[in-house]
């Protein structure tokens, strides 16, 4: 794929990324093995409270095709075929989940030197169309993400951004919610040798006239573990550590405390992710 401003959801994604990614409460196991024809077969469990939930993901690539195939405990299957590039900078998905007949979705991503365009329709009589386009460079970009429900004639989703891309610095304006909520985030990287960085999102609610912010940052302490920290304005301190002990083999140790009840009991997170 070419380099330019990306997709409409890579706005903000690096803010995000640092804020949420990988904090979590739950317990989670993902064993990763690969056959001799290439096949990669994902098992995952995750124990949320006293609930057990698990999958299993086969994926197959063949040249530029990707095929993708996942099993759920409620013997929901999930099927994804990916064509990479069947023209420059095109790629076209098409999923579906069985047994639900209406979940059939084909997808379009075109990624261009100065535009990033992705477009979906529901495979339905009268679907969902979702439109989401950006234009701009590797610095400046503006977009915006749409979807239409035809069977009401109602925009279900109208949302626009603004991101402005540096060397060390990334800092997004969206609006969402059909202009009700506004959100701005900060990525800044503080040091590259340690992967040191410090980010910042900021949301306003117009309806209801209320703020939330989240502010965190990541630090390695060597190349193999990291530790990343959070902290929003309702008092909710979040703190992880991820270690990789083996090529693309990480333990994360994620907890969560509410800093004003100090006296619940923090909210603490196991993640185990295997590739053999």
């Amino acid at each position: 794929m070419v380099k330019g401003p990306g997709l409409y959801s890579d706005i903000g994604k690096k803010a995000r990324d640092l804020l949420y990614k990988d904090h979590q409460s739950d317990h989670k196991f993902t064993v990763t093995t690969y056959t001799s024809n290439g096949v990669a077969i994902t098992s995952t469990g995750i124990k949320k409270g006293e609930l057990l939930l698990a999958d299993v993901t086969t994926e197959l690539k063949n040249k530029n095709i990707t095929t993708k195939v996942k099993v759920d405990t409620n013997s929901n299957l999930f099927t994804t075929f990916t064509v990479d590039e069947p023209a420059p900078g095109l790629k076209t998905i098409f999923s579906f989940i069985a047994p639900d007949q209406r979940s059939g979705k084909v997808e379009l991503q075109y990624h261009h030197e100065y535009a990033g365009i992705s477009t979906s329709i529901g495979l339905t009589a009268k679907p969902i169309v979702n439109f989401s386009g950006v234009v701009g460079n590797n610095c400046v970009s503006v977009g915006t993400h749409l979807s239409f429900d035809t069977a009401n004639g109602n925009f279900t989703k109208l949302n626009a951004g603004l991101n402005f891309t540096h060397s060390d610095l990334v800092a997004s304006l969206t609006l969402n919610d059909k202009g009700d909520t506004l959100n701005a985030s900060y990525y800044h990287i503080v040091s590259p040798l340690t992967n040191t960085a410090v980010g910042a999102e900021l949301t306003h609610s117009f309806s209801i006239n209320e703020n939330s912010l989240t502010i965190g940052t990541q630090h390695s302490l060597d190349p193999l573990t990291r530790v990343k920290a959070r902290l929003n304005n309702y008092g909710r301190a979040s703190a992880l550590i991820q270690h990789e002990w083996r090529p693309k083999s990480l333990f994360t140790i994620s907890g969560e405390v509410d800093t004003r009840a100090i006296e619940k009991s923090a909210k603490v997170g196991l993640a185990l992710a295997l590739k053999l």
